[in-house]
């Protein structure tokens, strides 16, 4: 589908959204001022019902885009659909409240909120069932992946072809890789361009966002071609090989991670992935995540503002370290912690290199005289982690999983190093309840792949628990 009507067909979806919470928060008032419980001073006026109205379609608009509630949904099913929606609008009610008691706006009634709250989500969990239904019945399934295609002649430009142009369908091509000598930036179909050879191959992967490789041509013609197959492999990154093939090619690679035959818009492929194919499992995976970040975030709320507050008296600086991190496949974004350090922690790091303890890429000083005394005892009890649950509710984290590193160690990682990127990071993983910096670099990352290659919702709910016993006895073993 091209790029303008992509965009047309989402700015109608948002309209139509703001337009049923609208529709809602008028329900709301009108059932209220009905069946009233209370009464409604803060409603009593025409200006305060447009200001509040206002403020619910301001908030709902600006959560639903921090959420992700506009990204494409990648084949996802209705549950899945329902908790996005849910947690889009649970973001909404809450920059709403905030707004309302920054406002001063007095006399609003809770139980007009929680209709209101109620009433968004019905409205919003039918539009997705409508629009779901339309999608099954048209077969019409919305994807976000990154897709790097191998080849450019005919069979690629089938390939392209009908994965751009089904109808609803986003799908993001990003190139295609050249196998012989021919002209390079040539246009293969209207938007997607040849952007190198097969000696490129493995330079994007590792430096560029690729989810799925696809090989459209046959892999004889490659030379080769289970070394190609190997590098995405390693790394993580999902494998689609076209049918007109001979299977025999890929005989002598035993160590492919799982194999599995599937179709991707009604073709037959041979899928290669190095991470669980367990999709009902991760589904629950996903579910747990969501629920363990909200309720976390509520119950431990006079917990964080206690933190919060003592950070501020403690020292001078921010309350939240913000950092930008590598996450799934190398998707950047923002990981909150507790500030735990001096306000020029960075400007000091440069004159502690030479004391680094760790391994590899990775940064760590046993006693590192930027931490302050309060910044001691959170990371000791691990509560300065305790705001990766807002990452985790944004869908960026889970629960278990790789500790997401930052961008210029991803740099110096190895290749084999990689595929720890290819599950979502987490808040802790098998390395947290081990020794921590105890741990070599090395065996560090076999960790992460060994929690990676037996990932199971038991080996979660067991991270947890050691989890949870490390931060009691307060020494991460």
């Amino acid at each position: 589908m091209p790029p303008r009507y992509r965009e047309i067909i989402l700015n109608m979806s948002r309209f139509i959204d703001l337009l049923l919470v609208g529709i809602a928060f008028v329900g709301a008032y009108f059932i209220k001022k009905w069946f009233p419980v209370a009464p409604l001073a803060g409603l009593a006026t025409a200006p305060n019902y447009y200001l509040v109205l206002l403020l619910a379609l301001i908030s709902c608009n600006y959560s639903f885009k921090l959420s992700g509630f506009y990204q494409p949904y990648g084949g996802a099913g209705l549950i899945r659909r329902a908790l996005m929606i849910a947690k889009g609008l649970f973001f909404g009610i809450v920059f709403f409240i905030v707004a309302l008691y920054i406002l001063h706006i007095p006399g609003l009634s809770r139980g007009l909120v929680a209709i209101f709250t109620l009433l968004s989500l019905a409205l919003l969990w039918l539009k997705a069932l409508l629009v779901y239904r339309h999608e099954k019945r048209t077969g019409v399934v919305r994807s976000s992946e990154n897709i790097l295609i191998i080849g450019s002649r005919a069979r690629a430009v089938d390939t392209i072809t009908t994965l751009l142009k089904a109808p609803g369908r986003i799908y993001n091509v990003i190139g295609c890789l050249e196998i012989d000598d021919s002209p390079l930036d040539r246009e293969v179909v209207p938007g997607v361009r040849v952007i190198g050879r097969m000696e490129n191959y493995r330079e994007i992967l590792l430096n560029q966002v690729v989810d799925e490789v696809i090989f459209a041509l046959p892999l004889k013609k490659i030379p080769n071609v289970a070394d190609y197959i190997a590098a995405a492999e390693e790394i993580g990154v999902h494998v689609r090989i076209m049918p007109d093939w001979q299977i025999q090619t890929l005989m002598y690679r035993p160590a492919i991670a799982n194999i599995a035959f599937d179709q991707t818009m009604g073709i037959p492929t041979l899928s290669l992935s190095a991470t669980p194919l367990k999709t009902t499992q991760l589904f629950v995976k996903e579910i747990i995540d969501l629920l363990g970040a909200i309720f976390g975030l509520v119950f431990l709320a006079p917990l964080l503002l206690s933190i919060a507050v003592l950070i501020k008296l403690s020292s001078k600086g921010p309350v939240f370290f913000t950092q930008e991190r590598s996450g799934l496949n190398g998707r950047r974004f923002k990981l909150y912690k507790f500030r735990t350090m001096v306000a020029n922690a960075e400007e000091l790091k440069a004159q502690l290199l030479a004391a680094n303890e760790q391994e590899g890429p990775v940064f760590k000083i046993r006693k590192d005289p930027r931490v302050t005394g309060l910044g001691l005892f959170l990371r000791r009890t691990s509560m300065d982690e305790l705001p990766q649950l807002l990452n985790v509710l944004k869908g960026e984290m889970s629960l278990v999983g790789p500790r997401p590193p930052i961008p210029e160690e991803v740099a110096r990682y190895e290749p084999w190093q990689r595929r720890r990127l290819s599950m979502k990071p987490g808040l802790t993983c098998i390395w947290q309840v081990c020794g921590r910096n105890d741990v070599s670099f090395h065996k560090w990352m076999h960790m992460d792949l060994e929690y990676i290659d037996n990932w199971s919702l038991f080996l979660d709910a067991k991270l947890l628990v050691l989890t949870v016993r490390a931060v009691v006895m307060t020494s991460g073993h």
